[in-house]
């Protein structure tokens, strides 16, 4: 069965990504077959510092606009 990497910025809680978990496991096991046991699900928090899309860090795009002067 599949291993599943998750990346995702950093700061949720544990409980949210329990939820993720079950139900993406719950997916594999439909579409797949097999277990849940054999589905194995990894996350990784990533800081906006980290993670850059078109070029810009994401902790630069949340920042508010820099006025000149």
């Amino acid at each position: 069965m599949p291993t599943i990497r998750i990346e995702l910025f950093e700061g949720r809680p544990a409980e949210q990504k329990a939820a993720l978990a079950s139900e993406i496991t719950a997916a594999c096991v439909r579409v797949l077959g097999g277990s849940a046991d054999s589905v194995d699900i990894l996350f990784y928090d990533i800081a906006r510092h980290d993670w850059a899309t078109g070029g810009v860090l994401w902790s630069d795009k949340s920042a508010p606009p820099k006025t000149s002067g």
